[in-house]
């Protein structure tokens, strides 16, 4: 049996738990940031998000244990993902959104079945708020997090939904405080006023071929991911498949959102790419035919192949 077990690994399970992977995704995401020009238009802050972004993906790998086995292809595949996008690299407010966006789910769950959690709920929706602020339309995000909260993370009660409240607000005393010192609301009401401004649905007029290729990768392997993931979520614990859930929930609903109102493109491509890793990570490592095999190599040349495609598109722009 042993002996079957190992003529069955294949390099996409070698890949997924070698102790190299992170260590040569991390060097290759280094190297598209630098031929991105991150040195020549100075995007250290923007790096900076990123590399926390990365590290806050390990850790929620590591704290859920989302993979049953020991693997790094969370984290992996969030940069090698991340690199597909890589014409999002200057965006500096999409990429506090998406550093923050991280940093709800890692403190959300912390509250798993805690309905007296009132102090991680806190601090998880005041991310959620402080993500707001950058980009509004976060806000629709909302009743979804309370829905996954009641349904999935069982820790919606009473007092943590007022504590939510008081986290979603509290960016806002703060920056309310300013401008009535500056007595001029103009701006906080025009940043709310974003809300009421829609465009036509599933007008992708407005969209970059780069913007529409990523897209298109994106939902090809999260479909591939989730499909994985009902064949076999039976293996995991109860726990796990509560989570993954909500990565699925999340994920559907960012596609949705982007068919909708395409013009987010920019914020909602980041979203999913956060909700994909997970899936595309799981079906990786814990599948090892010859099909899942191919299908590995067919995603890592795409992946490379579309990385390739926006650095040249990028170059030819400057």
């Amino acid at each position: 049996m042993k002996s079957e077990k190992v003529r069955k690994k294949r390099l996409q399970n070698k890949v997924a738990e070698s102790r190299l992977t992170l260590p040569f995704a991390s060097l290759y995401a280094i190297g598209i940031w630098l031929l991105c020009g991150l040195t020549q238009e100075g995007w250290w802050i923007q790096f900076g998000c990123f590399s926390l972004s990365a590290f806050l993906m390990l850790v929620l790998n590591n704290t859920n244990a989302l993979i049953r086995i020991y693997s790094r292809m969370v984290s992996s595949a969030f940069l090698v993902l991340s690199c597909t996008a890589c014409f999002l690299f200057p965006t500096l407010l999409e990429s506090i959104c998406q550093l923050f966006c991280i940093a709800t789910y890692l403190i959300l769950f912390y509250t798993y079945q805690d309905k007296n959690s009132a102090g991680l709920t806190y601090y998880g929706f005041l991310c959620i708020g402080l993500v707001s602020l950058c980009e509004i339309h976060m806000i629709y995000y909302i009743p979804i997090l309370w829905l996954m909260m009641l349904t999935k993370l069982q820790s919606l009660s009473w007092r943590t939904f007022l504590s939510s409240l008081m986290g979603l607000v509290t960016p806002y005393w703060f920056v309310a405080c300013w401008f009535l010192y500056q007595e001029d609301f103009a701006p906080l009401i025009a940043h709310f006023k974003q809300l009421t401004d829609f465009c036509l649905p599933f007008d992708f007029s407005c969209l970059s071929t780069s913007q529409l290729v990523t897209v298109v990768f994106l939902f090809i392997i999260a479909i591939i991911g989730m499909v994985h993931y009902w064949r076999t979520s039976y293996q995991d614990k109860f726990r796990i498949r509560q989570l993954y859930d909500i990565f699925i929930w999340m994920d559907l609903l960012t596609f949705l959102f982007f068919c909708l109102q395409p013009q987010h493109a920019t914020i909602l491509i980041r979203l999913m790419i956060i909700n994909t890793t997970p899936l595309v990570a799981h079906f990786i490592t814990l599948t090892q035919e010859r099909v899942t095999n191919i299908i590995f190599y067919i995603i890592t040349i795409s992946a490379l192949a579309i990385t390739i495609y926006h650095l040249w598109m990028l170059s030819s722009l400057f």
